[in-house]
């Protein structure tokens, strides 16, 4: 994890079930004596969630209807202060988060450790308004900003408008072509770990513009890269979340023939990697 990430040591659960009552319920002990969560059961990673974000960020209220994605907040802090470091000063910067979600994870997290001011754009107007919901009752009103983007075909184009400009984008795009593609991923899944008879859950939830896009995440990332260019006198820095590794080729060569800048910045979280590729494109 990044050296900033305030979640590199294992959990006080003593601390976080002091803040949030419920999640004690799905404190488990494991096989080495170690106090974890039930991170098979998506109402456990929701509670945890709860906690982590009221005890280190201050984030008071947190809550998510089932089906919406549940994101691990470890991981997306990561994504926070790694894109954080493409600054000289990464405080008081003005950010565009493509896919904002239900959960409004990067907006939250990126004002609370850099005093970011975020304006979020998602497809759904379902997932704007639980968003909405989370920023009114942590008085974050004007901190953090929706947009409906009404063209499901778009990323930045018609929520980011002409006249503004920009530090930061943020991205998480959808991983999978359909739904089909998410169900086989999440029974291997499950398989993986001997759990065959939860093939039908999702731990940490998702619905279809949250998870599958026609084409994958390489249509999406794509599609945000060409689009970028109209937007790249007004964006410092665009960033995505690249999941598949085999993909990062593609997507360079794209950039090159835009003549756009290309960073490509590590993720590690145990076992798994990841990375973040960041683009800009030349100034006058």
């Amino acid at each position: 994890m990044h050296p900033k990430n305030r979640h590199r040591d294992p959990y006080d659960f003593k601390a976080l079930v002091a803040a949030v009552p419920d999640l004690e319920v799905f404190v488990v002990t494991n096989e080495h004596g170690t106090q974890t969560i039930d991170y098979y059961r998506p109402e456990a990673v929701r509670a945890l969630n709860r906690a982590l974000l009221l005890t280190c960020y201050g984030v008071r209220f947190w809550e998510l209807p089932d089906e919406f994605l549940c994101p691990p907040v470890p991981g997306r802090v990561d994504y926070i202060h790694t894109v954080a470091d493409l600054f000289p000063e990464p405080r008081n910067l003005r950010v565009f988060d493509v896919g904002v979600g239900a959960n409004c994870i990067y907006p939250l997290l990126g004002h609370k450790e850099y005093g970011w001011r975020v304006v979020g754009s998602d497809v759904s107007k379902r997932a704007l308004k639980n968003a909405q919901i989370i920023i009114e009752k942590n008085s974050l009103v004007g901190a953090i900003i929706l947009r409906h983007q009404r063209d499901k075909t778009k990323t930045l184009t018609h929520v980011l408008h002409p006249s503004e400009t920009y530090d930061l984008t943020v991205c998480n795009p959808p991983f999978h072509e359909n739904e089909e593609e998410a169900q086989a991923g999440t029974l291997r899944k499950w398989k993986n770990l001997g759990r065959e008879e939860l093939a039908s859950t999702r731990n940490f939830g998702g619905r279809s513009n949250e998870l599958w896009y026609p084409g994958g995440e390489r249509a999406f990332v794509l599609k945000l890269i060409a689009e970028s260019q109209s937007f790249g006198q007004q964006v410092r820095w665009f960033t995505s979340l690249v999941s598949k590794e085999r993909n990062l080729s593609v997507f360079e060569k794209k950039l090159a023939l835009l003549k756009a800048e290309v960073r490509i910045l590590p993720l590690a979280h145990g076992q798994k990697t990841g990375r973040i590729m960041a683009w800009r494109f030349p100034r006058p």
